[in-house]
């Protein structure tokens, strides 16, 4: 196999990998603001699903997550998996994603001083005007930093891909190394990996700077 080859064959891999980065994002970041709100409940059955919920997705692998929603319809229900890998696969990022983000929003909601709800309601906001318009602006900006972290992972964990056998960058690096006995593949593939997190910590640092009026 030619480099050239190999270079777009690995690029075709590069863009299933940014499809599990942009699903998961675009389903993670705002189920992870509703687990945070729902934990804050004043329903005490709620609170403790949450509480199990993220303690479970942040608490054992996502590779395990992975193969469970893969294999479980079968096993549980003997539902046929045909056309549910990729179903699956996003489904396991989005709901382990959304644990940790649901984290990281609990973290900044709390954070912000009693002060300002009581102001907003002497100014007459409602609860949800109050942290729409006033708290959760303020709460973004805080939680950026650890925001950028987490995204930056998500780009490495989607190699975890391969665990369902679909044929993202890092699962095609392999099967071309091992069919070509060449360690190149794998250089590609990092290279793919560094500028893709280059390019995420680049446009997270830009969000944060177009923030900065909130100091």
């Amino acid at each position: 196999m030619t480099l050239s080859t190999m270079l777009s064959t690995m690029a075709a891999g590069m863009l299933r990998t940014s499809l599990i980065f942009v699903l998961t994002l675009v389903g993670s970041l705002p189920l992870g603001m509703a687990v945070a709100l729902l934990k804050k409940s004043r329903f005490a059955a709620v609170r403790g699903i949450v509480r199990v919920f993220i303690s479970v997705m942040r608490g054992t692998p996502l590779m395990l997550q992975l193969l469970v929603w893969y294999f479980g319809p079968y096993y549980l229900f003997r539902w046929s998996i045909r056309g549910w890998r990729f179903p699956a696969l996003i489904l396991g990022f989005i709901l382990n994603y959304a644990a940790y983000f649901a984290e990281i929003y609990r973290g900044g909601i709390e954070s912000m001083p009693v002060g300002q709800y009581e102001a907003a309601e002497v100014l007459g906001y409602t609860r949800s005007q109050t942290f729409l318009r006033i708290i959760l602006p303020q709460v973004i900006k805080r939680i950026m930093p650890s925001i950028t972290n987490e995204v930056i992972t998500l780009v490495k964990d989607t190699s975890l891909a391969f665990t369902l056998a679909y044929q993202e960058v890092f699962s095609l690096a392999k099967q071309i190394s091992a069919s070509q006995t060449s360690f190149m593949p794998f250089v590609i593939a990092g290279v793919f990996y560094f500028v893709a997190n280059y390019l995420v910590a680049f446009a997270m640092e830009r969000i944060e700077k177009m923030m900065d009026y909130y100091r």
